[in-house]
């Protein structure tokens, strides 16, 4: 294993990113304040309570999976699209390290970012409600994991993209929509029951839910099956990533 590769490409990463550190602590300060001001206050103050937690409480897991599973596309993709963009990927890819330890430094610094921001969030949320988490380490584990797997996504999304409109295409047409309709903001068991059984086709519900148990100890769906979830969507991207650098798909000239 490559260590100093993996280390120059991890550091430059998180350099560019520490470069923008007040825009990219402000952003997401703002954003969250506006979502509890409109869901918790307006919204909030209709709605008491859902499955037993009050509603200013109950969507501080979507908000923060929701900002995290942005950023860590955007990150990741980004970070392997502007190589290639420059030019400077070639470089990178006769350079005497392999596919995977690339992916550790990309993925690695995006889901870092990702990972501090959603810290950031949850410490924003403190301010406005009164939240406990029931399981820590789960908590924890389920963010890490969602970072990670959809650092990985971004990284092909990254590598697939042929210019900049097109970065920014399966983010805002696919996955927005995926994480707004899989829960964030409710229950899938307040939906009617057909389109219950029609979000549970949703891959966003099961990273919701079990994030949303280690809140508050309860869950849409089993917490094994979103771990289930999360375990396949990640080897699944693992095994595409594996396939475009043995392909050089998008890669070559």
């Amino acid at each position: 294993m490559n260590w100093t590769a993996i280390k120059a490409i991890y550091t430059f990463e998180m350099t560019r990113f520490f470069r923008t550190i007040t825009q990219s602590i402000i952003s997401p300060v703002l954003s969250t304040s506006l979502y509890f001001v409109v869901f918790g206050a307006a919204i909030g103050s209709r709605i008491d309570e859902v499955e037993g937690v009050s509603y200013g409480a109950f969507i501080v897991p979507g908000l923060i999976m929701l900002s995290v599973i942005t950023q860590s596309i955007s990150n990741a993709s980004f970070g392997i699209y502007f190589p290639k963009f420059i030019g400077t990927v070639y470089e990178l890819l006769s350079a005497p390290i392999n596919f995977f330890e690339i992916v550790i430094g990309y993925v690695g610094a995006a889901a870092t970012k990702a990972l501090f921001i959603g810290t950031i969030i949850l410490i924003t949320a403190f301010f406005f409600v009164d939240i406990t988490i029931q399981h820590p380490i789960a908590m924890v584990a389920f963010l890490i994991l969602t970072c990670i797997s959809f650092a990985l996504m971004g990284f092909i999304i990254g590598i697939w993209a042929g210019n900049f409109e097109q970065l920014q295409l399966v983010p805002l047409l696919i996955v927005t929509p995926l994480v707004f309709l899989g829960g964030s903001f409710y229950s899938i068991s307040m939906l009617p029951p057909v389109w219950q059984v029609i979000s549970h086709f949703n891959p966003v519900v099961y990273l919701i839910s079990g994030f949303r148990w280690a809140f508050f100890g309860s869950a849409d769906v089993p917490i094994l099956t979103s771990l289930l979830a999360i375990a396949l969507f990640t080897a699944l991207c693992l095994g595409v990533i594996w396939w475009i650098f043995r392909t050089g798909w998008r890669l070559r000239a």
